[in-house]
């Protein structure tokens, strides 16, 4: 699926964001995917039941789709798009609250990884990642933000030992991106010494997990400086296109909420004829159109590697989280009493928004990490 992904305008060093042709289409398809394999009614169901994770679904939007893979260069199996691509995939997993651990692999994972391509340990994983036959998840805790500290996970005679609370998408990892001591580590999920304990979070379809280390052997990929190196590009990236996800958020609850509206009358009206809630109605779409722009300008810095990318994806944060919680608050009040059963679906989107709120460093942390990056003195 290899295509040239336009950044500037012709003449121009501005960013193009309008979406292309190619993303449409993959757009379309990632839809109607979700749409046949994954409803969000069945979504809800799944989660009630108490199973997170649809394998079926991730084999559809990996191995038959080969999303998975799509930032991934040809020559390791890959589709050989960019995280401009991922991007829109992204935009559809939130609008459908997807049970799938794509951000965390093909995203985060797979950038800290791609950093390191000429280890050999790493072009044979990459393959596996782009087939989806493998699941990759970098070992620290949700919350932390790119420059947030890293978990100390000692190495102790070769050994690796330590424990790693709150990583998201532990349970469904079959390679763990461990950073310890003495730099980055590849380990087997299943090896020997390697315990995860599913918690208790409030996003069911991201399932956080404990993560414990028992003398357990692992890869070396790279040094401390460039494992951290690795590590802190792929905690921007995963940043800088959480607000794709976030935008999809939105954009389902603000177009979900817009069409209960029409049909909900009260005093032998439909209640969205009333001036308040048109106000209401019109100012989260005014703030999704924004929330659009800036996603879209963090994946286009992410694609490309652009200086601009740490602004970008802190920028992407401190206004796509609370602009995401927002569109979902309103969702539930706007849908009165129905909005607030646990049988309809707003609530599944109003706890991913107040989870993503978090992941990767709340909207604060990023703005104070903005200050410093634009040289603002607190």
């Amino acid at each position: 699926m290899t295509s040239p992904t336009p950044t500037s305008t012709p003449g121009s060093a501005q960013t193009n964001l309008l979406y292309t042709d190619l993303e449409d289409d993959l757009r379309g398809g990632v839809r109607g995917a979700l749409e046949q394999r994954s409803p969000v009614a069945q979504v809800l169901a799944r989660v009630e039941q108490g199973q997170p994770y649809d394998a079926q679904l991730w084999q559809t939007l990996a191995g038959e789709m080969g999303l998975a893979g799509i930032a991934i260069p040809e020559a390791f199996g890959g589709g050989g798009a960019s995280l401009r691509e991922a991007a829109v995939v992204l935009e559809e997993l939130g609008r459908g609250v997807a049970p799938a651990p794509y951000l965390s692999s093909a995203v985060v994972a797979t950038t800290a990884l791609l950093r390191l391509r000429s280890v050999p340990a790493v072009a044979e994983a990459l393959p596996r990642l782009a087939s989806g036959a493998a699941i990759a998840v970098l070992a620290v805790p949700a919350s932390t933000s790119p420059d947030g500290a890293l978990p100390e996970v000692s190495l102790v005679d070769g050994r690796i030992s330590g424990a790693v609370a709150g990583v998201a998408d532990g349970l469904a990892a079959t390679l763990l991106l461990v950073p310890t001591t003495d730099g980055l580590y590849l380990v087997d999920a299943a090896a020997d010494g390697v315990s995860r304990t599913g918690v208790v979070s409030l996003d069911l379809t991201r399932p956080l997990a404990d993560l414990r280390f028992h003398d357990v052997t692992g890869i070396r990929l790279a040094s401390t400086v460039e494992g951290e190196a690795a590590v802190r590009a792929a905690l921007t990236a995963g940043a800088a296109l959480l607000a794709s996800e976030q935008l999809g958020i939105a954009e389902w609850c603000l177009t979900t909420t817009v069409e209960y509206l029409k049909v909900r009358h009260q005093f032998a009206r439909p209640v969205g004829s009333f001036q308040a809630l048109k106000h209401r109605m019109a100012d989260l779409w005014v703030e999704q159109t924004q929330v659009r722009a800036v996603a879209r300008y963090a994946a286009a810095c992410a694609a490309t590697d652009d200086a601009d990318l740490p602004v970008a994806a802190s920028l992407a944060q401190a206004f796509c989280s609370p602009a995401a919680v927002h569109a979902a608050e309103e969702c539930v009040q706007l849908h009165g009493g129905i909005g607030f059963t646990w049988e309809h679906p707003a609530h599944l989107f109003l706890k991913r928004a107040k989870a993503d709120a978090i992941i990767f460093g709340t909207a604060d942390r990023h703005r104070l990490r903005l200050a410093g990056l634009v040289n603002l003195p607190a």
